[in-house]
């Protein structure tokens, strides 16, 4: 069986004692009613190994597969053990404990779930480990089993984030959504499109896919009982919202589509994530504080940074956009996570850097709670803004950037196209859904998209958001004749020995906990004279704002150059890796530049950022029995 009737025959044990509609299964599983009865053909003859499986098929009513509990359980095995990666089993556990309000024991799980106690445990040790992100403990009763204790909210945030738990590329929605009733994901769906047609909402791919998710999770929670408890205020606010109105009219239809009556307070909870698609409103709502946000962390990224971002007018818009929406979400305790947050900590160490800086600030200044999953997106924004500097224009092809992963994403990826590519015009960066709208307005000679497109009149060229190497290659070959400008130039790099010297070099340290080596790290800085001692909080407070990890086995730690009377980069290699944020550590660099050699961070970072893609020379570092080894390294 391939993946896809793996899928529908788990939807059909799943459903025992229900018929199961054709159309329902085509929608679930993202196909056609044919390709269901085709695959239905297959599983009827894979279960002719099994006495007691009966497919039965009832016109008008669907499909219903009879099954006794001994061939259940084989057949369900089988399936299990031909999921070598286990992604399934692990969002299944997580999804249980979190809409599970009684403990569920270790036994129960490996019952359920066809494995034994010590793979389970394992799991849910990664899944405590997850759910601390949302301030949400998995707590574990002796005799009585485990159970997840924290507020509703954040419960049904980490539901709606459950795919951060595997790390496939495509099948994270598709997963996840697998967890509801097929026949709530296709009313759900339904009503959404409704809602679109009949108010003038405009959703992204991603913000539908989001409210379909929050929809699904409402419904579930309703059922059992669990509400959203909220205080008088904010009920009270969330009313005399626009978008009450369309949850309103959503919510009657979904109550009389599923037999269901949804309290206020769901009313008000699913206003809050519909208002947060509306950027527009959002603004008006914070418009005070999103002048004071936008123009502060502008400012401060222009002083630390040296960039004329105030004169961008492009980035000025592209933050409010983006602010609108991250402060009502935050206003209302909502969580977003950035699928590229990794990705963007490793690519551009020194902007996130800067911009994590300028976040505690702004979060100390308007009591704010920005998050790196949020600062990651504005990292996009004041990225695309340098390499908009740095762009000379020459326009040759007329192309339109389709991208559906936010404002911040498009204006970089367009960035990054028009300092690369002289031999094309950008028209714009427009979601999927405006592209049919935009062509009939716009004579356009291209499309470069980041995801495929079903167009056969003009040319379409598919590339990763963040351009990579082989998008590049893929855009010369395509564009032919047009010379590029070619690759981005090689980053200017700066030599650490400058600013380490032997007393702040700690090979073979035996630290637990990042924090104690980050603490360690800056006393000993401000003790040799190098730094004040402000420097120590701001170098803890950076730290837990955000892990300075960026992959390979290294770390930089950091902190405000205003604490900083002589530059110094203290050096630690780890007896052994630990624990640093997500990824794991054993080279540790804590910077502290002073503002008079503020040109030489950047260069810094990005030397560093060499070594750790390089791991012959971490693996150098690792092993070195002294500073001397340690210089010398460098000088390769």
């Amino acid at each position: 069986m391939n993946d896809r009737q793996k899928k529908l025959l788990r939807i059909l044990l799943a459903n025992l004692d229900r018929f199961m509609p054709n159309q329902n299964l085509a929608d679930e599983l993202g196909c056609s009613e044919k390709t269901v009865r085709n695959d239905l053909n297959n599983i009827e003859k894979q279960l002719n190994g099994f006495p007691s499986a009966v497919l039965q098929r009832k016109r008008g009513s669907g499909v219903l597969l009879s099954i006794d509990r001994a061939d259940r359980a084989t057949l369900l095995n089988d399936i299990y053990q031909s999921d070598t990666s286990g992604d399934d089993r692990l969002l299944e556990l997580a999804y249980q404990l979190l809409v599970s309000e009684k403990p569920l024991t270790l036994a129960d799980l490996a019952e359920k779930h066809f494995t034994n106690r010590t793979t389970v445990r394992g799991e849910l040790n990664r899944i405590a480990s997850w759910l601390e992100g949302y301030d949400l403990e998995l707590v574990s009763k002796q005799r009585l089993g485990h159970v997840v204790k924290g507020k509703e909210l954040n419960k049904r945030n980490a539901l709606a984030n459950l795919s951060e738990l595997i790390f496939t590329e495509s099948r994270e929605r598709e997963r996840v959504l697998h967890l509801f009733p097929p026949t709530e994901i296709t009313t759900v769906r339904k009503l959404l499109r409704d809602l679109q047609a009949q108010y003038p909402i405009d959703l992204s791919e991603g913000e539908f896919e989001s409210l379909q998710v929050h929809a699904l999770i409402m419904i579930k929670r309703t059922r059992q009982r669990s509400p959203i408890l909220l205080g008088d205020s904010e009920d009270g606010a969330s009313v005399k919202l626009d978008s009450y109105h369309m949850t309103a009219w959503l919510m009657k239809r979904l109550e009389d589509a599923l037999g269901l009556s949804f309290p206020e307070a769901e009313y008000v909870y699913f206003t809050w994530h519909l208002e947060s698609c509306r950027n527009e409103h959002a603004g008006k709502a914070t418009d005070g504080l999103l002048t004071g946000v936008v123009r502060q962390i502008t400012l401060q990224l222009q002083r630390m940074t040296m960039k004329r971002f105030q004169d961008d007018e492009v980035l000025t818009d592209g933050l409010k956009t983006h602010l609108a929406s991250a402060i009502h979400r935050i206003k209302y305790g909502l969580t977003i996570r950035n699928p590229m947050l990794s990705d963007i900590k490793k690519k551009y160490p020194y902007m996130f850097s800067m911009v994590i800086l300028a976040v505690e600030k702004i979060n100390e200044t308007y009591h704010l709670n920005i998050q790196e999953d949020e600062a990651a997106y504005l990292v996009l924004h004041f990225q695309a803004s340098i390499e908009r500097m740095q762009t000379e224009r020459s326009s040759v092809k007329r192309a339109v950037i389709v991208c559906d992963l936010g404002i911040g994403m498009s204006h970089l990826l367009q960035a990054k196209l028009e300092q690369s590519y002289q031999g094309i015009e950008m028209l714009g960066s427009i979601s999927k859904s405006e592209l049919p709208a935009f062509l009939q307005k716009h004579e356009t000679d291209m499309i470069i998209s980041t995801t495929d497109i079903d167009i056969s009149d003009i040319p379409i060229v598919v590339v990763s958001p963040l351009l990579e190497h082989e998008d590049k290659k893929r855009l010369n070959q395509f564009l032919q004749s047009i010379e590029p400008k070619g690759a981005e130039k090689n980053a200017t790099m700066a030599d650490p020995r400058r600013f380490i010297t032997e007393d702040v070099v700690f090979l073979g340290m035996n630290l637990e906990h990042r924090f104690e080596i980050v603490e360690m790290l800056a006393n000993n800085v401000v003790q040799k004279g190098f730094a004040e001692q402000k420097f120590i909080h701001s170098a803890l407070l950076r730290e837990r704002t955000s892990a300075t990890s960026i992959g390979g086995g290294v770390a930089i730690p950091h902190a405000d150059p205003d604490f900083v009377k002589q530059s110094v980069v203290s050096l630690a290699v780890l007896r052994e890796p630990i624990q640093w944020g997500s990824e794991m550590v054993s080279v540790v660099f804590l910077l502290a530049i002073a503002k008079e050699n503020h040109t030489m961070i950047k260069p810094l970072m990005q030397t560093i950022a060499a070594i750790s893609h390089n791991p012959a020379i971490v693996e150098k570092l690792n092993e070195a029995a002294s500073v001397s080894d340690i210089l010398t390294v460098f000088e390769q």
